[in-house]
This record gives structure tokens, sequence and C-alpha cells, in this order.
């Protein structure tokens, strides 16, 4: 077969700017379409989330969390068509796959699907851990590319930037095609290994505990040190003579503490090495590690310096503990005023347990981000910044795989969504490379009339939905499935109604 005939055997896919050549039996380079003799099909199957019942029970007649529509009847009231597996509007003068009608509690509305193509993506990971992950601004690596960097540490947990624009089309090209590979497994629910510059490697998966140089963390610690102290300080009252709480953020003293003046501690003339801040509160008393409290200590009492002999007493007890309780020791000061370990009391035992107790379990979350853009909006109306008013007057709620996002303030529609409330591998990826997220806009029928929205393309739900078979914008779905819906996310009728009852005229958008 000459090279043109191979040519012609071949269909070319136009649902993003690669545009594959796709050969009989194959799939492009995104896996998401194929050529099933010489017809272009879109290999997943379209999502509908099915409603739960106020007790958490399910509506429809089926046990299974998923399974292919075998032609059971669409409840419009208890059912919500998701933009997984319905296909794009590129190249985006098309409408969006899916415009549908429905009604549920009481509410006429209008939901329009896409899986939107996101250049401009990325994933904000929080990572819960009481250990030194690598200095903010330092790269993250993944197969040995840069795919972020370290932002701050907001109380017990780190905080990664991954991917966006930059990474994903302003390095070499093996640095965006491991970014865009990153972010689809994250973004689906996987374990990957990353690896911080001058820092740690972590596995992080969404829902998981952090493992942290192989070791996995348990929990995430009760509070700074200082915050320790003045949580349990009356536990340790006329137990011990003095606490210290270590941390690499803010270590505490309980005699110094505002929390022991109150309640009438003595002074026992301990001396701490580094920056005291207020009474009892210490900054910098170690670097940053993965030993006590977050710091590189293994020994605590390196940062304990001379007790003043004015005050401290021969037999003086100290308690030493970390901020997860992971920590603790016991000490006894000498005739020579030098503390000595002793085996713990029985007495302290119950408020290092307490400590831990009020540990949470160590996880990460996965937060994916990203801007619509102006033609993904292209998709819902002819004029896209009426979406865009509509979005931030609350008009159109806004979801991803039915779960609910977060509207960033300021201009256009930069979202944010939990990955792990939106079904199970909601996301793609086109070669260019970008990540493919779905995306929903729901709104009441006369708004979607306001908006200009391509009213002539709105179609029942369960037409829709039995139409998944069919074709839709020049290529062929294969079907649907049900999956249950989440129950943390809101039932986007109800959060339209709430926002109706609220306003009930649906605004000049």
């Amino acid at each position: 077969m000459t090279d043109a005939s191979k040519q012609q055997a071949k269909i070319r896919c136009d649902a993003c700017p690669v545009m594959c050549y796709i050969a009989d039996g194959k799939t492009g380079a995104c896996d998401r379409y194929g050529n099933e003799n010489g017809k272009l099909v879109r290999v997943d199957l379209l999502t509908v989330i099915e409603r739960r019942s106020n007790d958490g029970g399910e509506l429809v007649p089926f046990l299974s969390d998923a399974r292919e529509w075998d032609g059971d009847l669409i409840t419009p009231g208890s059912s919500f068509i998701t933009a997984v597996g319905a296909g794009t509007t590129y190249p985006d003068y098309k409408p969006a796959p899916f415009i549908v009608s429905s009604e549920a509690d009481g509410v006429d509305m209008v939901t329009v699907v896409t899986e939107g193509i996101f250049s401009y993506c990325g994933a904000k990971l929080k990572i819960d851990t009481d250990h030194h992950l690598g200095p903010e601004r330092s790269l993250v690596r993944a197969e040995g590319e840069p795919v972020g960097h370290v932002t701050t540490g907001e109380y017990g947990s780190q905080m990664l930037a991954l991917g966006g624009v930059h990474h994903l089309t302003g390095g070499g090209k093996k640095e965006g095609r491991v970014t865009c590979a990153t972010l689809l497994a994250l973004c689906n629910g996987e374990a990957v290994e990353l690896n911080i510059d001058e820092g740690s490697g972590v596995i992080v998966q969404a829902g998981m505990p952090p493992i942290v140089n192989g070791s996995t963390e348990d929990r995430m610690r009760v509070g700074c040190g200082s915050a320790t102290i003045g949580m349990f300080a009356s536990q340790w009252e006329g137990l011990v003579d003095d606490v210290v709480v270590v941390d690499d953020h803010i270590t505490g003293v309980m005699s110094e503490h505002q929390a022991g003046k109150v309640l009438g501690w003595q002074p026992t003339g301990i001396k701490i090495k580094g920056r005291r801040s207020t009474p009892g509160r210490y900054f910098q008393v170690a670097n940053p590690g993965t030993g006590w409290g977050g710091t590189d200590l293994t020994d605590p009492l390196q940062i304990v310096g001379d007790f003043d002999p004015k005050t401290a007493v021969p037999g003086q007890s100290l308690l030493m503990v970390s901020t997860t309780g992971e920590q603790f020791a016991y000490f006894e000061l000498d005739d020579a005023l030098r503390p000595v370990e002793r085996d713990m009391p029985a007495r302290l035992k119950p408020s290092i347990e307490r400590i831990e107790e009020n540990c949470e379990q160590a996880m990460c979350s996965v937060l994916f981000m990203a801007g619509a853009g102006g033609s993904l909006r292209a998709g819902v109306t002819e004029n896209p910044v009426k979406l865009t008013r509509s979005v931030k007057q609350a008009l159109t709620y806004v979801t991803c795989g039915g779960a609910p996002v977060y509207i960033w303030p300021g201009g256009g529609i930069t979202v944010m969504v939990d990955v792990s409330r939106m079904p199970e591998n909601s996301f793609g990826y086109v070669p260019t490379p970008a990540l493919v997220a779905p995306i929903e806009f729901t709104m009441e029928r006369q708004a979607y009339e306001l908006l200009g929205g391509h009213m002539d393309h709105v179609m029942p739900l369960e037409e829709a939905v039995e139409g998944a078979t069919g074709r839709q914008n020049d290529h062929i779905l294969k079907g649907s499935r049900r999956v249950m819906q989440s129950g943390d996310n809101p039932w986007p009728s109800q959060a339209l109604k709430r926002r109706h009852d609220e306003d009930p005229k649906p605004g000049d958008s």
C-alpha cells in the first residue's frame, strides 16, 4: 500500500490541535478518540450522576456505582449530565457537545457541558506533614523534570504548586510531557513520586497519607508549639515543673508562656536557644528537617542552654514533647543543674496521648485549578463575556464532573476543584500538551436565554442520554454510564434554588 493510500485509510480527528490521523481500530495520541470502522468515536462513556436521597440511600434501582446505560428511564430531577466523556467544542466555533434541559426542585434549568482543553492549568497540593519538605521556591521534580515549586507552609501542611502554562509549554518538550503526565495522574487519583530540590522525596496521592523519604506520615500537628502549650497547660499543672513543645516554627515554653503565667507557673531558669518572639514563644530554635517538631533535631536538649542557678533547683523536672506527640522525653536536673533523662512518669503519659489524640490523620489534598478561556465559553453563548458575568453574579452554577468549584474573584472564570469529589478518571489529556477536564454550567432556562445561549441546541436530558450512542459534534459517542452522587456534593438545582430564593430575578447578564 502506498503512503497516500495508507493516509486515505485513516480518518482525521479534529477534537484538539494535534489533528491526529487515526487508523481503523486505533486511538489517537490522547487515547480519547478512536477509529471504529471509519468513524470517529469518543472512547470513554458519557457520565451521568444519579442523585442520592436525603438519607443517603440511592434513588436508582441498581446497586453498582457505574454501568453503561441499558435503556432504563432517566428521571431528570434525579439525574445530572456531566462533561466526563462528552467531547469538546474544538476548534471552538461549535456549540457545547450537550446543552440539556431538565427540572428539579422546582427549577427549570439548562446545563451546558464540555470537556475543556486546558493549557492554562495546574494543581495545588496540600500535604499534611510535620516534616520539612524543602525550602520555599524550590523546584519540584518528577522524573527529573521541573513540574512546579514549593510555596508556603500553612500550619502543619506544606503547599506545592504544580503545572501551569510555563511548565506545560514554556520549557523543553520533555518538561511539558512530564508535567502533563504528572497532573493527569494526580487529578485522576493516582500516586505520584516527587522530589524537591534541597529537600525530600515524597509520594503523594489524593486522599492518602503522604510518604516522606520512604516513611508514611501518620498525623499532622495539633498546633504550633505555643498553641500546644496553651491548649494543654491546665493538664500539666502540678505534674511537672516545666514543659517545652519543640516546633520548627514556634517553640513553646510553659513557665514563660502567658498560659503558664495565668495558671501561676513558677520560673524554672530555663534558657532556650533561638530567637525570642514574645514570652514563652521562640522562633528558629533549629533548622527545618524531619526530626523533632519538623526540625533537624534528634536530641531536644540541643536547644536548651544552661539553667539559671538563681532560679533552677536540683531535681526540677522538665517534659519535652513534639507537636504531634511522636517524640517526647522527660528530664530531671542533677546537682550541677544539668538535665538528665529519666523514664517517663506514668502521670505524664495521658497528656502525651491527648496530644496524639488531637492530631488529625495526615492526608494529601489535590485541587485542580484552571482558567476557562474564551473558546470554551463560546460553546455556551455567542458572546462569551456574558457567561463570565453570569458566573460572577452567581446566576450560573459551575461544576467539574458534578463537583462544586471555587470561582476565584477578578477577571475571567478561574476555577478550583477538589479532585476527590469528582467521578473516577474524570481527566484526560492532549499531547499539545494540555489537560482535558470536564466543566458544566447550570442556570435557569430564562437566564440562559438572556445569555444569548444556543437555544436551538437545547435538548431534554433523557433525549441527550439516549442520544449518547449517536453522533455528536462530528464524532460518535459509545454510550453512557451512571455513577452515584458524592455524598459531599450539592445537587445543582438546589444551589440554583437557593440563589433564586435570594434574588428571584435571573438578572440581566
